[in-house]
């Protein structure tokens, strides 16, 4: 499968949901632009969110879905439109194909008839897919340490590869990563989602802002007011334009795990899951992880990230949290709040900071795994669940 074919789904059957999704996130390459489950709003989303692929799930009325979409499909040659349905009634099929829909996929969905005809829309494309690598960073708690990984993280990638990174800071109101860098804006993210059109990429180029590191950063609203004027469709759009022109794009957030941060989620390659080795961490951490289950997304690309590890860590190992989660960590990043500290008031990162600190270390090797990942990795491991990880359950 090439990668970054990306799907718009249209589906307002709540209870087939998790399943489309889980079958999509298992093919590799795949990502999910956008999810919605209102006709009238397709159009919306077709302008905002570039993507290869339009799926439609036609039932429960799929007469009334297509007379909806059709003339959208129609209007945006540029998308190969898949649909599906329970229903294979000979004469609702040949409607199917007079709206100029490419793909009728009956259910239920076979994955091999799906590969064959993402594969096919792939090979009659003549641009190339995007290519960069989403990363996201996560975490059940508020002060997990996300926005110093976040950061430290894309300063190490542009370092390890010396392509073209980028991080963003998915916390509206309160995000920091322009502090983390000593970095003043002229523009932030906000300003790239106040349209109703694809963001073109000159745009975007304007908007971010160039740390001496290479790293250059997409920052939060200046205004509390703008944040609540931000949709997720907005800030998927802008995501996904930003991966077709960076090697990696790094992501601050989502700092809540709600329809907002599913949208991310679809779209990401990665997700980095930071935990602390505290009750309260590894609860929340647990609820997203059977939630992602539940969802459907693919826990394949989920890594678990332990942060401030050290011999201070009271009554919780590692491998209790690995334990309680199913999960074994990608990285350990070891405690050391001076050192962190230090860079953080000052507005460096830890590579000029303190670069021979075995926290910076720790998030080096992290980098340095994500662009040259060991090719028999196993991000999840089967474990016995004892006690105490009952009790942090």
């Amino acid at each position: 499968m090439a990668t970054g074919v990306r799907f718009i789904i249209l589906n307002s059957d709540e209870s087939f949901a998790a399943q489309l999704r889980g079958l999509l996130l298992k093919l590799d390459g795949v990502k999910i632009a956008a999810e919605v489950d209102q006709p009238g709003m397709l159009g919306q989303i077709i302008h905002q969110v570039p993507a290869e692929i339009l799926l439609l799930n036609l039932d429960p009325d799929p007469r009334m879905v297509l007379s909806l979409v059709g003339d959208l499909v129609t209007a945006n040659p540029q998308l190969a439109v898949f649909a599906t349905s329970a229903n294979t009634d000979g004469k609702l099929i040949i409607e199917v194909m007079r709206k100029g829909i490419r793909e009728f996929l009956p259910k239920p969905l076979d994955p091999g008839t799906l590969v064959e005809a993402t594969e096919r829309v792939v090979m009659q494309r003549s641009e190339k897919p995007p290519h960069g690598k989403l990363i996201s960073i996560l975490s059940g708690c508020g002060g997990q340490g996300s926005t110093t990984l976040a950061v430290n993280l894309a300063v190490e990638l542009a370092d390890v590869s010396g392509g073209r990174v980028v991080v963003v800071d998915l916390d509206y109101r309160f995000g920091q990563v322009a502090t983390f860098l000593d970095l003043e804006p002229s523009y932030t993210l906000a300003d790239l989602c106040n349209t109703v059109e694809q963001v073109e990429q000159s745009v975007i180029e304007k908007a971010l802002i160039r740390h001496d590191t290479g790293v250059r950063a997409l920052t939060r609203p200046s205004h509390l007011a703008q944040a609540d004027a931000m949709t997720a469709a907005h800030c998927v759009g802008v995501l996904s334009s930003l991966v077709q022109f960076n090697d990696y794009v790094v992501l601050d957030g989502p700092t809540r795990f709600d329809v907002g941060a599913q949208s991310v989620l679809d779209l990401a390659d990665l997700n980095l899951l930071l935990v602390q080795l505290l009750v309260p961490s590894v609860r929340n951490t647990v609820r997203i992880v059977d939630a992602m289950r539940d969802a459907g997304y693919n826990l394949d690309r989920l890594r678990l990230v332990c942060n401030r590890v050290g011999k201070e860590s009271a009554h919780l190992s590692v491998d209790d949290v690995a334990t309680t989660l199913n999960i074994q960590p990608t990285a350990t990043l070891p405690d050391d709040w001076s050192t962190v500290g230090g860079a953080v008031n000052l507005g460096v990162p830890l590579l000029t900071y303190s670069p021979k600190s075995k926290v910076r270390q720790a998030i080096r090797d992290l980098a340095e795994l994500l662009v040259a990942p060991p090719a028999e990795s196993r991000p999840a491991k089967e474990t016995k669940k004892g006690s105490k990880s009952r009790a942090l359950a």
